[in-house]
């Protein structure tokens, strides 16, 4: 198995990550920012970072909500595809989420859809939260959506076929030296694909050593996007919400 150490730059500048998550569900990110607005009490004109935005589909729900939204991403297609979205207070730009945003500080900074844990050193998803907390504002919050990890490891399904646009997707789940790693296999007009995506599986125990090194205080953590509390047997996500 030849898994980059940057798969991420390979797999989501492709045509081909689109098309096979084409269904993710709108309703359910539209409920989501709009629950993630009520417990947060967000107020019209305050400023929010959605780092590591993919095409910015929850970037525009919390502009719908009134925030003003900068999104950022690294991969250069999925920013090109956002740009669509640009009016008023909500623009986009290419951006390394390991890197603090120089130009403002943020009333919020979001971190959504399990956008962590890509990198393959502990350091270097750390620096992510230390971004984090340097991009907010004194008193500002963070919002971290990632997976349970305990909850994954009882319920990984290892082998899944999708169908979509013509294509038969061939995908594969394992643990493997602390990583959730899917491999995505599909033929294309002659040619055969590989693909990988890679997530470090962090606990909660591992995010509060983060967060107290970065300077964060860990608020609440929710188990799902209805943000009911978080059980660690139970729970799909953990929703982690960050004061500064």
């Amino acid at each position: 198995m030849q898994l980059s150490k940057e798969w991420y730059k390979e797999w989501f500048n492709t045509p081909f990550y689109h098309i096979l998550y084409k269904h993710r569900d709108e309703q359910e990110a539209r409920e989501f920012i709009h629950n993630l607005a009520k417990k947060l009490h967000f107020t019209a004109g305050q400023k929010a970072l959605d780092l590591a935005c993919g095409r910015g589909r929850h970037a525009l729900h919390l502009w719908n909500e009134g925030l003003d939204v900068l999104g950022v991403d690294l991969s250069r297609q999925n920013i090109a595809y956002a740009k669509q979205l640009e009016r008023p207070r909500l623009c986009f730009a290419v951006h390394d989420m390991r890197l603090p945003y120089d130009f403002e500080a943020f009333d919020y900074v979001f971190n959504l859809f399990t956008s962590f844990g890509y990198f393959e050193s502990d350091d270097e998803n750390y620096r992510v939260v230390d971004a984090i907390a340097k991009k907010l504002k004194p008193g500002g919050q963070a919002v971290i959506d990632f997976l349970n990890p305990v909850y994954v490891m009882a319920h990984l399904k290892e082998e899944e076929e999708k169908h979509e646009e013509g294509i038969t997707f061939f995908i594969r789940r394992l643990i493997d030296n602390g990583f959730v790693v899917k491999c995505i296999r599909f033929h294309y007009e002659g040619q055969d694909f590989e693909f990988f995506e890679r997530v470090r599986l962090f606990y909660l125990d591992d995010f509060q050593q983060f967060f107290r090194k970065a300077g964060l205080s860990l608020q609440n953590v929710w188990g799902d996007y209805a943000l009911s509390d978080y059980e660690e047997k139970s729970s799909p996500r953990m929703v982690m919400h960050l004061k500064k």
